[in-house]
């Protein structure tokens, strides 16, 4: 559940930002018109997003497949890892001008142009969302896997909110810096996972027995990886709490910039 609701919140902030940026942007430049296109576009990314999650996790029955799942799936974290960092501090100017360029068409052209950009930046973070918890089900319970989901959603929408609303006040940098550690052990885990289920196939030219039984408790349900679970959930958590602790001492500090 903990990772589920980590991935979710993860992704879920992504997504709810960009959505956030593009209405707040065609608000402030009188394009309330063009509002709909968002929603529309929203809505229709993350249907395509439940579909090829669902689909994916109707495939992963195989163990072949599992591992590619998973692989594919640390491959997509290590990316979105990689852009969010370099992209986080310019996403509002980016989006702006790229809302700008679709906007300035005249009439329906102009519609279009933004229901399309919507859904290719919601549906790029949705088919990652996708692949990754395609990559988990197999692995969790059905209730903890959608409750993990619901929370990490719920959260993403509050913190989004949060940062339209009091932007000043909300520290997206600590956020993504914080949870880009998660990722990255978390893409870890699914590369051993996907090793662990290609050896189950025999798909690798090696010891196929052998590694199985090697990588056992480093899986979802061995102790290693029982513990590597939970930590990835707690590392940043305390992370979080300590940074968010440490900048309340600075701000109480006598003569402390307010």
């Amino acid at each position: 559940m903990g990772q589920m609701l980590l991935v979710t919140l993860r992704e879920g902030i992504e997504m709810f930002l960009i959505v956030a940026i593009a209405a707040t942007y065609l608000r402030k430049t009188g394009r309330e018109a063009l509002l709909s296109a968002v929603g529309w576009g929203t809505t229709a990314a993350v249907a395509i997003s439940v579909v090829l999650g669902t689909w994916l996790a109707e495939v992963a029955v195989l163990p072949k497949w599992e591992a590619l799942l998973a692989l594919i799936a640390a491959i997509l974290v290590i990316s979105m890892v990689v852009y969010m960092l370099k992209a986080a501090k310019h996403l509002r100017r980016d989006i702006g001008s790229r809302l700008e360029a679709a906007a300035t068409h005249s009439g329906s052209a102009a519609w279009f142009g933004v229901f399309a950009f919507v859904v290719l930046m919601v549906t790029r973070e949705g088919m990652e969302t996708a692949f990754i918890t395609a990559s988990l089900f197999r692995q969790t319970d059905t209730a903890h896997f959608i409750a993990g989901a619901l929370a990490g959603l719920t959260l993403a929408a509050a913190l989004a909110w949060a940062w339209s609303r009091y932007g000043s006040r909300v520290d997206l940098s600590l956020f993504f810096k914080v949870t880009s550690v998660f990722l990255v052990l978390f893409a870890l885990q699914l590369v051993v996972y996907s090793f662990h289920e290609a050896t189950e196939a025999n798909l690798l030219p090696l010891d196929n027995a052998y590694w199985h039984i090697a990588t056992e408790p480093y899986g979802p349900e061995g102790d290693f990886g029982a513990a590597l679970t939970y930590a990835l959930v707690l590392v940043p958590a305390a992370w979080l709490m300590v940074a968010a602790l440490k900048a309340r001492l600075q701000a109480a500090r006598p003569g402390a910039t307010r």
